[in-house]
């Protein structure tokens, strides 16, 4: 009777070889910078069996690793480490290792934690050199590199791929760059290592989804792949994600790197919060959301309906916001009274007051093109008719909007009241922009980014929760409001997303934009909540 030969062996010496490399450079952040990068033990068995399972000829059993598990784990720096380790202690002549991300300011993370760890290790930092403009390091003793590369996708047909660090792949807007990295990159390579590590997405229609499934799949036995490791970190749906016992099992470095502190800070906010549990539990419990989660709960929102005055708002301080349309689309023109409080400050201790003299008052205006109505109406099953009729949208003669039109109105409204300010997008901003600033208007360009949009975005959902604004049941506003998904980054800001939302929300995203100058204003005389967050620019 034949023996059946082993497919698989465990390596202690390559399991070995790859831990003490790692072992041997230090850490590059926070309180552990300089010290020791001594692997906890789940990263070690991660280390330790990619590197350390081989089949009979010695070469590596696993191509692809996927470890995906919740924020500040200590993600990049494993990556980082892991990216040195192929490029220079492989044992792979002319090694080609890529970092690659959304873009390249993500996939750069990697690479800069990596470059300072080299600069830190007193042998590395003097045979391998460091490019920090082209974002390569080389190892000339293998001939060997490490590279960022962009985002462009056509110009990576053709790589010999010995390795792929790639971070957070759920910020992939689509599978393309996957593709050209994984199939066919690595043919001419003898052991090529594609290494994905990400935190939790919430887009199911994703490549991240995608190969997340195919992870669960392989761990619960339902499907097989030698070549792929998978790893996952998280809560499943059903557990309970405010209890600690459910957090140290989805945190592996939790007491660690993780303050527990901090989560439970996290969790009581989430709890307050309907729109910050979606982040607390993607972000901090590595758990996948759906994509249609409504970002705005329309009950809280309902409750700050009120009725508005327009004779009272007349002559009063405002700051407004412009979101401009494509030709053929909604423009929104949103105003935002601050509340008339004793000095002009507002605090916390404001937030459940309930005098309307001291809520925010918000006032919406819409444009569209006339010839567009009945077009859109059929399209989007939206009652763009019956709004014009009642006057909640304005329309401009034929079948694209008319900025001189456009120009008059906001004109005419803006005599009404005292606008201080008109924030816009700097990416969409025409002639109109130029031209109602040489009317004497205070035009103030804005970013859409996290960094602009993160700190009057949370602010808003405050001041809904709170009960503390009134907008009036304005329809379109309202219907854009419930259409509204918001998008978050890693350091959990958040912003609106246009892409991502069910309809339009052109009307939010213009009132986020018009918060957020009167919130820097009214706080100018105690010094501006933005100007410690940093989120606005002009």
């Amino acid at each position: 009777m034949a023996i059946e030969k082993r497919s698989t062996y465990f390596s202690k010496e390559k399991a070995q070889h790859a831990i003490d490399f790692i072992q041997d450079l230090s850490h590059t952040n926070g309180e552990w910078a300089g010290k020791p990068f001594i692997l906890m033990p789940w990263q070690k068995k991660i280390v330790s069996d990619v590197f350390g399972t081989v089949k009979p000829d010695g070469i590596r059993q696993y191509t692809t690793a996927y470890v995906e598990l919740p924020k500040k784990n200590g993600k990049s720096e494993l990556a980082a480490a892991i990216a040195l380790l192929l490029t220079i202690a492989d044992g792979e002549p002319g090694a080609e290792v890529y970092s690659c991300a959304a873009d390249r300011a993500q996939a750069s993370i990697v690479f800069n934690v990596a470059a300072q760890m080299v600069r830190q290790h007193p042998y590395l930092s003097q045979i391998v050199k460091i490019i920090p403009s082209n974002k390569r390091i080389l190892y000339p003793e293998l001939n060997s590199f490490y590279q960022v590369l962009s985002a462009d996708v056509p110009n990576k047909h053709g790589l010999n791929v010995h390795g792929v660090v790639f971070d957070e792949l759920h910020t992939q807007p689509n599978r393309k760059l996957y593709d050209v990295m994984t199939h066919g990159s690595g043919d001419a390579r003898r052991q090529p290592l594609y290494f994905f590590i990400t935190t939790a997405g919430n887009d199911h229609n994703s490549i991240c989804y995608e190969v997340h499934k195919k992870a669960k799949d392989i761990i619960s036995g339902r499907k097989f792949d030698p070549t792929f490791y998978p790893v996952i970190y998280g809560a499943e749906e059903h557990e309970d994600w405010t209890s600690e016992k459910v957090w140290k099992k989805a945190n592996p470095s939790l007491g660690v790197t993780i303050s527990i502190d901090k989560v439970r800070a996290a969790c009581e906010n989430a709890k307050q919060n309907p729109a910050e549990e979606n982040i607390f539990r993607q972000l901090r419990l590595n758990q996948w959301m759906k994509q249609n989660v409504r970002w705005m709960p329309m009950d809280k929102w309902n409750k700050c309906g009120g009725e508005i005055e327009l004779e009272k708002l007349r002559g009063r301080e405002c700051y407004a916001g412009l979101d401009l349309s494509s030709t053929t689309d909604l423009t929104a023109f949103v105003l935002v009274f601050p509340p008339r409080l004793q000095g002009g400050a507002v605090s916390e201790a404001n937030d459940q007051t309930t005098s309307e003299d001291e809520k925010f008052i918000v006032l919406p205006y819409f444009w569209m093109p006339e010839d567009n109505v009945y077009i859109r109406v059929k399209k989007d099953n939206v009652p763009y008719d019956i709004w014009e009729k009642q006057g909640f949208i304005n329309t401009t003669e034929g079948n694209v909007v008319d900025y001189r039109f456009l120009q008059r109105d906001i004109m005419n409204i803006c005599s009404e009241f005292v606008v201080k300010e008109i924030a816009y997008d700097r990416w969409n901003a025409t002639q109109i922009i130029l031209n109602l600033q040489d009317e004497g208007l205070t035009m103030v360009r804005f970013g859409q980014g996290f960094e602009s949009m993160s700190g009057p975005t949370k602010d808003l959902m405050r001041l809904v929760l709170s009960e503390n604004l009134i907008h009036g049941n304005h329809p379109v506003l309202s219907w854009m409001a419930d259409n509204v998904t918001a998008k978050i980054d890693e350091a959990e800001n958040i912003k609106l997303d246009k892409a991502k939302s069910t309809e339009r929300i052109d009307g939010m995203v213009a009132l986020v934009m018009a918060l957020a100058r009167a919130m820097v204003n009214i706080n100018a005389k105690t010094g501006s909540v933005y100007d410690e967050r940093g989120i606005w620019s002009v």
